[in-house]
């Protein structure tokens, strides 16, 4: 398939392009900087040189999937909801390009009571200084659970989401997936696995999955 991926230079985007080219697809980096894609992900790799809040609707439809794996500072952590409102405004009504977005593990549910992690997240020591990402990525799926009329799945992460190498994926829906020495943690190399293995075989429409690391 033609998969694009939007911030395909951070860690998460790096991961998945590197899964994508592994299984034999099609991967395309939507950059705002050509030349640090082909520092970080090889000389050859195929770019569209376009800043995400400008893509339009022609850019999208080239592709078979696109994966929203945009980061930005805490300081601008709306514009996570922001993307993710603008791409699916451009391609209202249609089936594709499949969309599959990253939207953070605060978001999930945890406890006996099933309280959303990101309650307990706002009580860590200097949490101030990141706390709006995941209540950012809170409303930007809240705000897709709406959208009926595109194709698109979301993915949380664990609570620790760490660059690494691939493990075995065990997935999840909405509640925290926790390990049995009691950890939640899941690399990128393991979660660019379950999403490929999401665009190849899909089992989730228009919802939210987790993934952790065995």
């Amino acid at each position: 398939m033609n998969v694009g991926i939007i911030g395909a230079t951070g860690n998460a985007g790096r991961a998945i392009f590197a899964e994508a080219v592994g299984r034999g697809h099609e991967a395309t980096a939507i950059v705002r900087h050509p030349e640090k894609a082909r520092e970080l992900l090889g000389g050859d790799v195929p770019v569209l040189d376009r800043d995400a809040f400008a893509l339009v609707r022609e850019d999208l439809v080239a592709f078979d999937v696109v994966v929203d794996a945009f980061s930005t500072a805490p300081a601008q952590a709306y514009r996570h909801l922001d993307l993710a409102a603008r791409v699916i405004g451009l391609l209202r009504e249609t089936t594709a390009p499949r969309l599959v977005f990253i939207v953070g593990a605060g978001s999930l549910m945890t406890g006996e009571d099933h309280h959303l992690l990101v309650e307990d997240l706002r009580k860590a020591p200097e949490a101030r200084a990141w706390i709006a990402t995941p209540e950012s990525q809170l409303k930007e799926l809240r705000f897709l659970e709406w959208v009926d009329n595109v194709e698109w799945v979301a993915v949380s992460p664990s609570e620790t989401f760490v660059p690494g190498e691939a493990g075995e994926v065990v997935l999840g829906r909405d509640e925290l997936l926790v390990a049995p020495d009691g950890a939640s943690r899941v690399t990128t190399g393991t979660m660019a696995m379950a999403i490929l293995d999401e665009i190849e075989r899909p089992a989730h429409r228009q919802e939210r999955f987790t993934v952790r690391d065995a």
